[in-house]
């Protein structure tokens, strides 16, 4: 992605990991209603619609702080057609059959497509690893979590009043674990990789 130029637009992304309540509302001002538009042509109403805004800039949010997310499109076709999807999906989840779709605008650029394809990828690798999280022992899930917030293995060790030693071994233990049960999931073969 690095010999893509990034967007202007790349200061919503900057405002949304900085918790900017004038760039979010600049969002919500500007990019909402075309997606309230949307769903509510589209078998929804507004309170639903409102929920995709939110999960999308969630999804948003998350990919920026963990990925690193730069934008090489328009924060606007990201932003809708991100939205456009999660509706679908929400559609076809709840109907279980084919989904028709009165569309407002489709993009073809294909920076964009790109974007949104990495973006679907990380929301599904993302929903699979805590679906696998969850699945593991307590003892695995603390101590999991006490390493996504404390950088030092000293530190959560003391935390969790075991000794440096049996924390390590046990990190690599839960981490083993999870990744077998990760790559075993019906889920991780569906991926597209």
């Amino acid at each position: 992605m690095s010999e893509k130029e990034i967007h202007e637009d790349q200061k919503y992304i900057n405002g949304l990991l900085q918790n900017n309540t004038f760039v979010v509302q600049m969002i919500y001002d500007k990019f909402a209603p075309k997606v309230v538009n949307f769903i509510k042509n589209n078998s929804g109403d507004t309170d639903q619609a409102k929920d995709v805004i939110q999960e999308t800039l969630i999804t948003i949010y998350n990919q920026a702080s963990e990925k690193g997310l730069q934008l090489t499109c328009p924060f606007e076709a990201y932003f809708f057609l991100l939205c456009k999807r999660k509706w679908i999906n929400h559609l076809k989840k709840e109907s279980n059959k084919e989904v028709t779709i009165k569309d407002e605008i489709l993009s073809n650029n294909e920076t964009t497509e790109h974007m949104l394809t990495e973006t679907s990828l990380y929301e599904e690798k993302h929903a699979l690893f805590t679906e696998m999280f969850l699945k593991l022992g307590q003892a695995c899930k603390e101590l999991l979590k006490a390493t996504f917030k404390i950088k030092s293995m000293e530190e959560v060790a003391e935390s969790l009043g075991v000794t440096y030693a049996y924390a390590r071994k046990k990190k690599s233990l839960c981490i083993g674990k999870l990744t077998k049960l990760v790559q075993e999931s019906p889920g991780y073969k569906n991926l597209k990789l």
